[in-house]
């Protein structure tokens, strides 16, 4: 595996990001967040982005110590909680909750713009259609993030590891260049690739990790695309559209 790899990402999602897909994704209401939980499952991202040699920015350092912090503190009796200035209210979650409320308003309403911008991307003066035709067209399918891309290559990892046939053979050698050739060649043909099908036929941690570098790198140069055709389907490869 190359140690001296490094993933460079153009877009690389805050940690307010990452703290509202875990709530999305355990179906859990914003003003219920378990700290115990969030906490726990955020460090799990942080420590797969160090096993990944993904560069973390510090803010994701700066809320993993804040969530340790209100983790530590709402485990403490009312009567022995220390005094915080910043905060009038008893529960320690709930500047947390606000700011993730805030930010949730600003991440719905860029997306909002961004519907309406691809709608107008389809809108030509000189077609002559009527806008209700613009209206019915279906819309791009929905492009996956970072965060969806680990927790599915963690529950890959978790299956591989459950299975009797791991194989850690000492002096491996797999490289990024490798997998991204091998890649470009299950989706030459312009078929879907589904994300569980690009390892099924891996039997080792070190062959998935420098896969999925291979296919983050892909992504970054926008070679494949990745999409989700519904929420809590599978993630799906191909290549990507060229304009």
């Amino acid at each position: 595996m190359e140690t001296d790899y490094k993933v460079k990402l153009e877009v690389f999602e805050g940690p307010l990001d990452l703290l509202l897909y875990l709530i999305k994704r355990d179906e859990i209401d914003i003003y219920d967040i378990s700290l115990e939980r969030i906490t726990s499952q955020y460090l799990e991202y942080l420590q797969a982005f160090q096993e990944l040699n993904i560069d973390i920015a510090g803010e994701f350092i700066v809320m993993a110590a804040n969530l340790i912090y209100l983790k530590s503190r709402s485990l403490l009796p009312v009567d022995q909680q220390p005094p915080d200035e910043d905060a009038a209210e008893d529960d320690p979650r709930w500047d947390l909750i606000r700011q993730l409320i805030e930010y949730k308003k600003f991440k719905e309403a860029a997306a909002q713009l961004q519907v309406r911008a691809l709608e107008q991307e389809r809108i030509f003066a000189r077609t002559g259609l009527a806008p209700s035709d613009f209206a019915s067209a279906p819309l791009p399918l929905g492009e996956v993030g970072i965060f969806q891309l680990i927790n599915a290559l963690q529950t890959v990892i978790k299956r591989v590891e459950a299975r009797e046939d791991l194989q850690e053979v000492f002096g491996e050698h797999f490289t990024v260049s490798d997998k991204i050739e091998s890649i470009l060649r299950q989706v030459s043909s312009g078929t879907t690739l589904k994300f569980s099908e690009l390892f099924a036929q891996m039997a080792s941690r070190v062959e998935i990790v420098v896969t999925f570098l291979a296919l983050l790198e892909l992504i970054r140069l926008k070679q494949v695309r990745v999409t989700q055709p519904n929420p809590f389907d599978e993630i799906e490869i191909a290549p990507a559209v060229l304009n």
